[in-house]
Formats: C-alpha cells, structure tokens, sequence
C-alpha cells in the first residue's frame, strides 16, 4: 500500500497544540505519494504548516480537511533550471520566512543496469532526481535554517546508499552520492543548529523488478538476475513483524525530526528490519 488511505486515523494529539510541529513549516519533496505522502500526512497531523512539492498532481482527498489550511501544494518539475529555489520560495510566500523542516523524499529507480549497460538518459535523471535535487534543495534552505539557528533536514536515501548489491549503478551511485551529502552538510552546519539525517528504507515494495519491468526503460534482466538472489534475502512479513510501510518511514523520520533527536546528527538510519546487515 503506497499511502494511508484514512489520514483521519494517523494521530491525534492529545492537546490543541503539539510541540512536535505547532507553528512550524516543512518542505516535503515527492508528496504526492508513496513516503512523501505519508511523510505529509503525518506531519500535518502533528501540525505542522506544509509545502508540498511533486511532479505529480496530489490527490486533496489524502489529507483531511482541517489540515488542508496548512498544507500547500505545488507540482514542479524539481531538476528544471531554478525549480528548487522558486519551491522555496513558493514556501516562503504561503508561510512566511521560517522554514523548520526539509524533507527530501522524491526519488526515482533505475532498470538495474551496470556500468556496461547504463544508458546516457537513465544515469543522468536518476542522478538528477535523487542526487542534484536533494543539494539543490539543501542550499535553498540552508540560509533561512542558519538565519534562526535551528533546523533539520531529512533526506530519503536506501539500502542501496551502502551496498552495491540492490540497484542498478544509476541508483547505488545516487543513493550512496546522497549518503555523502547527508554527513557533509551535517558536518558543515553542526554550530548553525542544523541537523541532517538520513533514513535508508529497504525495498516498500518486493516486487519492484515487476514494477520497473511496466515502465518507460526496459529492465535490464541479465543485471537483475544478480541483485535478485539479495532482494530475496529481504525479511518475510508475518504477524510479530509486518510489512514496511511508507507509514512506518515517516514515524522514522518524525522522530528524527523532533527534539527527541536533537543529539542525532549525520546518521544514517535503515528502516528495513535487518536486511542492511546483510
């Protein structure tokens, strides 16, 4: 399931204020579904003012009704020439010059392929939607974080960001680059108030040959056929260990958002129950 179907059930505060997120605003990238919408549907739920960003249209009915006055929605292609920057300043004129959160969850798979198949266009979207973005996003909101002297910025990588054996190039060089990125600007910006984290899902969905096997690029089976013995070491849903849900990211990255984590900067945390330590 690639998002909640009822936001109505996500979370409710207890109080008319939560401190999680009363009063501030987040970016979240790649909103419209998937772990950016849960992402945005848990942080409106805990109140939080929200910029949505998307090439995507986004579906209003996914997120309740009395959260709508928070949240604002601009579909965009984030790699054309000075998308990122207008996406914060779209934010800036919705909610004002304090931008608390950015959330970089947009992302794209590549078709497996290796170094000796990787076609000229998927490496240089894949590296452009997963990795020139996330930079671009981060240097767009770097300055209102320092202004404050507070903020923290989440970025979506993937088991693929520290093993070889899941993706194509494309994707491992992305999700690794973002890896990078991630410890750079966390390092950077440690006595600005500023925090980056990221978070490295496993496969949300087992049967992502088949999905990529449906889309423009054609799979590359013989690179596949390597990687799918891993992707069958994934662990088994059953009923003490259920499922990854896009959901349960976005509790992670909730948590690495709040003040509870205030100590956590420059990590690198796997959502994947263990299949990372393979």
């Amino acid at each position: 399931m690639l998002y909640n179907p009822t936001p109505d059930s996500l979370f409710a505060p207890k109080s008319t204020v939560d401190p999680v997120g009363f009063s501030k605003v987040a970016i979240v990238t790649g909103c419209a579904s998937g772990i950016g919408l849960a992402v945005t549907q848990l942080l409106l739920a805990h109140q939080f003012e929200v910029c949505g960003l998307d090439i995507a249209e986004f579906d209003y009915n996914l997120v309740r009704v009395s959260d709508h006055g928070r949240f604002h929605f601009t579909r965009v292609d984030l790699t054309a020439p000075g998308a990122c920057e207008e996406g914060v300043r779209i934010c800036v004129a919705a909610f004002g010059s304090r931008i608390d959160v950015l959330v970089n969850v947009a992302g794209l798979m590549d078709n497996f392929s290796s170094a000796d198949g990787v076609t000229d266009d998927v490496w240089d979207r894949v590296l452009a939607v997963n990795l020139t973005v996330p930079v671009k996003m981060m240097r767009s909101v770097i300055p209102y974080m320092q202004a404050k002297k507070d903020g923290v910025i989440i970025n979506v990588a993937s088991t693929a960001a520290t093993s070889g054996a899941v993706a194509g190039i494309a994707y491992t060089s992305s999700k690794h680059g973002l890896l990078g990125a991630t410890k750079n600007v966390a390092w950077r910006f440690r006595n600005d108030g500023i925090r980056c984290n990221a978070v490295l899902p496993g496969a949300i969905d087992s049967s992502i040959g088949q999905a990529i096997a449906k889309g423009p690029v054609a799979l590359d089976s013989a690179a596949f056929a390597e990687v799918e013995p891993v992707h069958a070491l994934q662990p088994k849903a059953s009923e003490t260990t259920p499922t990854i849900t896009p959901l349960e990211v976005a509790k992670t990255i909730t948590f690495l958002i709040s003040d509870q984590a205030r100590t956590i900067n420059g990590a690198s945390l796997p959502v994947d129950k263990g299949w990372g330590v393979i």
